[in-house]
């Protein structure tokens, strides 16, 4: 399998590459990286720039075919799975929901409430509800917030809004986090580096999927 880091978790939440590796470690996955990964694309597309994308989508299906790819990011499975042609993709948190009940990642369950952010490209564009709850609920308790799987609202990151609008992607982010607060969670997870970026805030604790096993499913005792 490869292991597709997407340009957030690989440049600037590196701690999202780090839990995924250790993750798919323990559960013996067979993977390897790129060492000289390239972007997916999916923010030339999002932002209209379709001539570059279409050229980097040229360049990366020749490295990439042929291969069984596991993404961290709710965008680069989206872009790789539908905007590319031919590619074998599953999101890192299918991959985990398929080694938790195939008993490969011993978990310990933790007295914690849990809200779970549905990103976009994972919920509403590629309909992946179920299997990032199972994933939590496999180590902690679920409490939805109002807005959630095809209503979710988006966190204000994606589609260019944080790089062109950021005092709206900011106030967008305010927003999810107030539901969040409501449902007197002490934790929110999200499946995408994107959405966390966005979502950090000094009020509540935001976590990739990952990192929320890895701190509290007792990975680190292994």
């Amino acid at each position: 399998m490869l292991y597709f880091r997407g340009c957030t978790a690989r440049e600037k939440q590196t701690s999202i590459q780090e839990a995924t590796e250790k993750l798919l470690n323990l559960a013996g996955v067979d993977y390897h990286i790129l060492e000289d990964e390239k972007c997916c694309g999916s923010v030339l597309l999002r932002t209209g720039f379709d001539k570059e994308a279409q050229k980097q989508i040229e360049e990366n299906t020749g490295v990439l075919k042929g291969e069984k790819i596991i993404t961290s990011c709710a965008g680069c499975y989206k872009t790789l799975k539908e905007d590319y042609e031919g590619l074998d993709v599953i999101h890192i948190s299918q991959l985990l929901d398929e080694l938790i009940k195939e008993n490969k990642l011993n978990l310990t369950k933790a007295n914690l409430n849990v809200t779970y952010h549905d990103s976009c490209h994972l919920g509403r564009h590629c309909s992946v509800f179920d299997e990032p709850r199972n994933v939590i609920e496999s180590v902690a308790d679920l409490v939805e917030m109002e807005n959630n799987r095809e209503d979710s609202l988006c966190c204000g990151a994606g589609g260019g809004v944080k790089s062109a609008y950021p005092e709206l992607a900011s106030q967008m982010a305010k927003s999810r986090i107030g539901q969040a607060k409501e449902t007197n969670c002490e934790t929110l997870v999200t499946p995408c580096p994107f959405c966390k970026l966005n979502l950090e805030n000094d009020e509540l604790e935001v976590l990739d999927l990952t990192e929320f096993l890895v701190k509290y499913g007792g990975v680190d005792e292994n």
